[in-house]
C-alpha cells in the first residue's frame, strides 16, 4: 500500500520540476561562448593539421 503512494508522490514532484520555466540565457553571452568554442576548435585543428598521431602511418 505504501509503495504506490510513494510512487505517486515522486511522480508529482518530478512532473512539477519538469514543468518549471527554463532559465533565460542571454543571447549575447551564448553567442560569445559559441565564438570562443569555435575559435578553440579552429586552433586545435590548425595545430594538428598534417601531423601523424601515435600508431598511425603517413602512407609513404
Amino acid at each position: 500500500m505504501i509503495i504506490p503512494v510513494i510512487a505517486v508522490l515522486a511522480a508529482a514532484v518530478w512532473a512539477g520540476w519538469a514543468q518549471r520555466a527554463p532559465k533565460a540565457t542571454g543571447d549575447p553571452a551564448s553567442l560569445a561562448e559559441h565564438r570562443r568554442f569555435m575559435a578553440a576548435m579552429e586552433r586545435t585543428t590548425a595545430d594538428t593539421a598534417g601531423t601523424v598521431g601515435p600508431g598511425e602511418h603517413s602512407g609513404r
